[in-house]
């Protein structure tokens, strides 16, 4: 499983030489533990793998008493794992480190002393529950981790091609033609079905049944709803039917989130929490509305205005459709075959958003409605800012589009309205590259190249 954030942990220990820790966070299941544990075999002498949900009392009893006198600090770890430590060879993987804080604040100490290199691994590593009574040390950097993107996908298929190929038609504007086009759509569409999560990848890619992938994914599904009862006390009710309610949120045609569907009642305070933890988990993308696409999409935020898409589409397929077996394996099947007619617009959206995120995008969308005025009533699916900003025209907007039918009356509005702030306005579909009318359009695979 070749993840891209190896590249990412090799700068790190190049660069920063042990005068930093490297913080990897991400929902569970995305493969922090794996990729932490392949970089120590590969680049280290030794390494020490302290997984702190299963470490037992000894070992946390080295963290709370013998800070203050490293050497023995370390000599009981060796001892403890029976590694031997080699100076500035050796790396500890502190895994889980949300569920023993205390680790994370001897990070300050650790990086001082200078002998040995620290990678730590977490989930909800920002909530209340795992930094109070800490001190988040400043020797730490943070790196983020999602599930595999397209490209991953491919290299875990034995694919090191497409992805490249793909690149260099969307460099040169340049439509890929029908095969090329149809083959780049059908490993797409396997994605989407799939998903990024390792283990249903490998699933997979190892046996090809669809069944068995489907049951992996749901494996995930319901450790994230297993998390949710023990990291949110008395609020998990409401996080569960939060989480639960994100596919039927996403299959209307307006997606923004309706807080009011989870009991008639509910007003966005009452759920801030439930959204605050769904987005520290890493397990929801919360997408925000901007309300005006200049500099600083951030700064012009309506936090209540949001839509939720899940972190991986293959969860969310298998979320949406996995009441029974049989009927999943069909549905994925479907899928594959370009046959699914019901819900695939909430599936393309939320690729998109996974894709965006994964290529390092904040996700925010425009909505603006007005009802005496209708050609001021739009929404736009995505906004993202170019990657090196000028004066004027640094934000693009995206359209996801599902099937090859089909209008953009919102983006048509929206570019008139906003052209002097605007950069090259977008829409991804399941056609090839076209140029027109001062719009480009893109193939849903392209979306990692914005």
């Amino acid at each position: 499983m070749k993840r891209k954030i190896y590249d990412r942990l090799l700068e790190w220990k190049q660069k920063d030489a042990g005068r930093s820790a490297l913080l990897i966070d991400g929902a569970r299941r995305v493969g922090k533990s794996y990729i932490a544990e392949e970089f120590a075999k590969r680049e280290y002498k030794s390494y020490v793998l302290i997984d702190f949900s299963k470490a037992d009392d000894d070992v946390k009893d080295v963290f709370r008493h013998y800070l203050e006198h490293l050497d023995t600090f370390f000599l009981k770890l060796s001892g403890s794992y029976g590694v031997t430590l080699h100076e500035r060879n050796t790396l500890f993987i502190f895994d889980e480190v949300q569920e023993f804080p205390r680790a994370r604040e001897a990070i300050k100490a650790l990086v001082a002393d200078g002998r040995y290199d620290y990678l730590e691994t977490g989930s909800l590593v920002s909530i209340d529950k795992s930094t109070r009574d800490i001190v988040i040390p400043s020797e730490e950097d943070r790196v983020k981790m999602f599930p595999m993107d397209f490209e991953e996908f491919l290299w875990a298929k034995g694919d090191e091609t497409t992805m490249p190929m793909i690149r260099g038609h969307f460099e040169r504007m340049e439509p890929l033609g029908r095969l090329l086009h149809r083959r780049a759509m059908d490993a797409f569409r396997e994605y989407m079905a799939v998903g990024g999560m390792p283990q249903a990848v490998l699933e997979f890619v190892s046996t090809n049944d669809l069944g068995a992938t489907d049951r992996a994914k749901r494996r995930i599904l319901k450790l994230y709803r297993e998390d949710i009862d023990k990291h949110c006390g008395r609020s998990a009710a409401k996080v569960k039917r939060t989480f639960d309610a994100i596919p039927a949120q996403l299959s209307r045609h307006e997606k923004k989130y309706r807080i009011s569907e989870l009991s008639p009642q509910a007003r966005f305070r009452d759920y801030e929490d439930a959204f605050s933890y769904l987005r520290e988990s890493m397990v929801a993308n919360v997408c925000v509305n901007s309300t005006e696409p200049n500099l600083g999409l951030n700064l012009n935020a309506e936090r209540n205005t949001f839509k939720c898409y899940l972190c991986d589409t293959g969860l969310l397929v298998s979320q949406a459709f996995g009441e029974r077996e049989l009927v999943a394996e069909q549905i994925h099947r479907r899928l594959l075959m370009d046959s699914l007619e019901i819900n695939k617009g909430m599936l393309v959206e939320n690729v998109v958003a996974q894709m965006l995120r994964a290529a390092g995008h904040e996700l925010f969308f425009f909505s603006k409605s007005d009802a005496a005025d209708r050609s001021e009533r739009m929404e736009v699916d995505f906004l993202i800012a170019k990657p090196s900003l000028t004066r004027r025209r640094n934000i693009s907007p995206v359209e996801v589009k599902s099937s090859k039918r089909y209008d953009h009356t919102s983006l048509d509005k929206f570019t008139r309205k906003y052209r002097q702030f605007l950069h090259v306005p977008y829409v991804l579909h399941p056609k090839d590259i076209v140029v027109q009318d001062g719009i480009t359009y893109l193939p849903l695979y392209m979306a990692p190249c914005l």
